[in-house]
């Protein structure tokens, strides 16, 4: 699991997903998160501005991202 780190405020889920590589731009994250491969804590998410926090584990084609 590779750990992101992102200010004090958090990151919105879409923008987390660029920041880690898993999608290369915007309109690739809202596609990911369309089709429902992308899980935080282990649930499928489909909301490109859900705010993550500290500790929330993102997951996307077999790689995991967790927010620190």
């Amino acid at each position: 699991m590779e750990d992101v780190a992102v200010g004090e405020g958090g990151i919105r889920l879409g923008q987390l997903l660029k920041l880690a590589g898993l999608a290369e731009s915007g309109a690739d994250a809202k596609g990911l998160l369309a089709a429902g491969l992308v899980t935080v804590n282990d649930e499928v998410d489909t909301r490109r501005g859900r705010q993550l926090e500290p500790g929330d584990v993102v997951r996307c084609a077999g790689r995991a991202v967790r927010v620190v």
